[in-house]
């Protein structure tokens, strides 16, 4: 049990995501998604292109987000692997109807140009 009482339910790598964080990476991650509010949610409508869209793009741009999932549990589990395998991103855990996704920024080009005096 988490001291608010709330259980944490953290689950292992889903297959074929492409990475595996460890415990500690985990833990920090964890710490730093303490204080992010969910940039996305997800209800009624599911995971629609634009939904998914969304969550790519805040991927891409922040590496670690909050999503907010509206549905039963087994919808809301669904929606978990989903998100997970559609954009190789890690679940860094699941409390109740919040999940944080991590996925690292791809390394921008290295710029072969030489500077201009």
């Amino acid at each position: 049990m988490h001291r608010s009482g709330a259980s944490i339910q953290v689950f292992p790598e889903t297959p074929n995501m492409g990475m595996t964080l460890t415990a500690s990476e985990r833990r920090q991650l964890r710490g730093r998604c303490h204080d992010l509010s969910p940039v996305v949610t997800v209800a009624g409508n599911g995971l629609s292109d634009n939904v998914m869209a969304e969550i790519d793009q805040a991927l891409t741009v922040h590496e670690l987000i909050k999503i907010k999932l509206r549905g039963e549990r087994e919808q809301r589990a669904e929606w978990i692997e989903s998100i997970g395998r559609a954009h190789s991103a890690q679940l860094v855990q699941k409390i109740g109807q919040v999940a944080c996704f991590y996925r690292p920024r791809p390394e921008p080009p290295v710029n072969d140009r030489k500077p201009c005096n």
